[in-house]
């Protein structure tokens, strides 16, 4: 099976068995709102798994032995196997095999589902350690929504609307690598003004977010609000030069530090799971509409 199309109350959704990803995200009126995999960039919403970024040198170091693993690791090209489908809901999963060893050296299962509510799609990842030592992993969501959502509003129409206020420095990356001086946020209070010029340096990453939340709307037009739980960062991007879409990404990891070439069980970021145990994180994309103003 190749893909399963979700149908919840007020929304659609279509899965595809490669890499797990969402496709397609469409509300009552059948407004597509992911980005649909353009020139600009071939995906949509790619899981990232068992890193977030870039390794330094794009090798894991593990007991001395490096591994070759590119920016956001294996998952988002691997073909997941299909554990259950229904008519809103579907799950599927991921286990190591020779292929992945090779890259990472370790025994995990990944089962990514996807639940359709009112209006509202749930995703969890649920990363298992089936081996004997501990799981060190990392692990992102980076869904890509069409920017602008509707065609004749202009980019700067649209702002991020955080939950909470968002003091705190961001950080930003220099060839995929986290830069050591943290900047000065870009977000005015709870919100952020979204601009083409907001990524000339890359994403935008609030590697201690206060909010759990975000909405991502104009003043008129469909809406989004996302929230999250487990997840530490959060990285906000669009390709650097322009490009018509809006990533929001919960993350568990960031990229390397620009410094930082140790073994990977002491990566900055990376969760480590005892053997037999299990980390849950989940996401929520919820579909509204934004009130007209005036």
């Amino acid at each position: 099976m190749e893909q399963v199309t979700l149908h919840g109350d007020g929304i659609s959704a279509t899965i595809v068995g490669q890499g797990a990803e969402l496709t397609s995200l469409r509300d009552a009126g059948g407004t597509e709102l992911l980005w649909q995999a353009g020139p600009e960039w071939r995906r949509h919403s790619p899981v990232l798994f068992p890193i977030v970024g870039r390794l330094k040198g794009d090798q894991l170091r593990h007991q001395g032995r490096l591994y070759p693993m590119t920016q956001h690791g294996f998952a988002r090209d691997k073909r997941f196997a299909w554990a259950q489908q229904g008519p809103s809901s579907c799950t599927l999963l991921l286990t190591d095999d020779a292929e992945t060893r090779a890259h990472y050296p370790f025994a995990f299962r990944l089962a990514v589902s996807y639940s359709l509510g009112p209006r509202q799609i749930g995703i969890t990842f649920e990363i298992t350690n089936t081996g004997d030592e501990p799981l060190p992993a990392s692990i992102g969501a980076h869904p890509a929504f069409n920017w602008p959502l509707l065609p004749e509003l202009s980019k700067e129409a649209y702002r991020l609307t955080f939950a909470d206020n968002e003091p705190a420095p961001i950080r930003r990356l220099k060839e995929g690598l986290l830069l050591p001086t943290p900047q000065p946020t870009p977000v005015d209070g709870k919100i952020l003004a979204l601009s083409e010029r907001l990524f000339d340096d890359d994403a935008v990453i609030l590697d201690r977010p206060a909010s759990k939340s975000i909405r991502y709307a104009a003043d008129h037009g469909p809406a989004i609000e996302m929230s999250w739980q487990g997840f530490e960062e959060l990285g906000i991007w669009s390709k650097p030069g322009g490009a018509p879409f809006l990533c929001i990404e919960p993350w568990h990891g960031i990229a390397s530090p620009a410094d930082f070439d140790g073994e990977f069980t002491d990566k900055p970021g990376a969760m480590l799971i005892a053997p037999g145990a299990k980390r849950i994180l989940t996401y929520q994309i919820h579909v509204g509409r934004a009130p007209r103003v005036g």
